[in-house]
């Protein structure tokens, strides 16, 4: 576990739902991924993420998936692509990354609290 932080650093970590718009392989990635571009809604727009998601996600079935990410780090460059939003996941039972998404159809753009 963690070091415990207070609520104001909680409150620093911007997390937002998007949807996935359009999901591609990423074949420059050293490591299987997918570029993503999420829609955050009108105060963020759309946001580009790497997201190595390759052993649970098939690129197909991904757009239009709600998805939560923090639209606050700044972003990063991965080889040739800005990654600008990390798009948060959790382990399964191998260590490969499950996307976290509100579990019922919620705003795109609304911050989790």
């Amino acid at each position: 576990m963690a070091d415990p932080i207070s609520y104001d650093d909680f409150l620093k970590v911007d997390i937002r739902v998007g949807r996935i718009v359009t999901a591609e392989v990423f074949k420059e990635a050293r490591k299987p991924a997918y570029k993503l571009t999420i829609d955050f809604g009108p105060e963020i727009g759309l946001r580009r993420s790497s997201a190595q998601i390759t052993e649970n996600y098939r690129v197909e079935d991904l757009p239009g998936r709600l998805v939560l990410g923090v639209v606050n780090f700044p972003p990063k460059q991965i080889g040739p692509m800005r990654s600008e939003v990390l798009t948060l996941g959790v382990p399964d039972d191998k260590g490969h990354v499950v996307l976290v998404g509100p579990g019922l159809e919620a705003e795109v753009g609304g911050r989790l609290y």
